[in-house]
C-alpha cells in the first residue's frame, strides 16, 4: 500500500465539525521540557490506563519523562492543536530489523477524543515518516483488543489487522501495512 504526503507538504489538518465550522488546524511538532505542563494533561489522565506506560503524577515526573525519554527519541512529535500540545505521536525503529520495520504509537489528551486529531497526526506521520527514517519499509502498531477507538484510527489511515501478536498479552491485536 502507497499512501502519500499532503499535496502542500506541511503538517497541518483541519476538518469540518458539526455546524459547518472548521476544527482547529492540527500540527506535528517537537515536544520540549517547556510542554511539561501540557504533556501532564493526558500523560496523568486516568483514562489513558490502558498506554502500559508510567503514569506523571506530578510535573516533575513529567519533565524527568520528557528529558530521559522525548529529547533522545529518533521519531517524538507532540500532537498540537492551535500550536498547544494536546497528544504525542512517535515512531520506534526495531533495533534487530536494521530500521526496515518500526512501530508506531500515539495518545492524544481524552477531552480532546473523537474530532479527528489522532487520525490527522497518524496521516501526517504516515505522510512523512518513510522520508525521515530512510530504509524504512514498514510501519506496525499495536493496540488492546478492547481499545476500538484506536483500532479505528489505524483503519481510517489504511492500516490492515493482521491478528493477535504471538507472545504477547491475550489483548493485544496488530494491524501493519507495508509502505513504500
Amino acid at each position: 500500500m502507497t499512501m502519500e504526503p499532503a499535496a502542500d507538504g506541511n503538517d497541518v489538518h483541519g476538518k469540518r465539525r458539526d455546524g459547518g465550522q472548521h476544527a482547529p488546524v492540527v500540527s506535528l511538532r517537537a515536544l520540549g521540557l517547556a510542554d511539561a505542563d501540557a504533556f501532564m494533561a493526558w500523560a496523568s489522565d486516568r483514562e489513558m490506563r490502558h498506554l502500559k506506560q508510567p503514569l506523571c503524577a506530578t510535573r516533575e515526573q513529567a519533565m524527568a519523562h520528557i528529558r530521559d525519554t522525548v529529547l533522545g527519541h529518533p521519531w517524538f512529535r507532540a500532537v498540537c492543536v492551535s500550536d498547544s500540545p494536546v497528544g504525542q505521536v512517535s515512531v520506534w525503529p526495531y533495533a534487530d530489523e536494521g530500521g526496515r520495520r518500526a512501530n508506531l504509537g500515539y495518545a492524544l489528551a481524552h477531552d480532546q477524543w473523537g474530532w479527528g486529531i489522532a487520525v490527522a497526526a497518524v496521516r501526517m506521520v504516515v505522510g512523512r515518516v518513510f522520508d525521515d527514517l530512510p530504509g524504512l519499509e514498514r510501519l506496525e502498531a499495536v493496540t488492546d483488543v478492547v481499545n476500538v477507538r484506536s483500532q479505528r484510527v489505524l483503519e481510517k489511515v489504511g492500516f490492515h489487522r493482521e491478528g493477535c501478536c504471538a507472545g504477547t498479552s491475550p489483548d493485544a491485536a496488530a494491524a501493519g501495512p507495508e509502505m513504500r
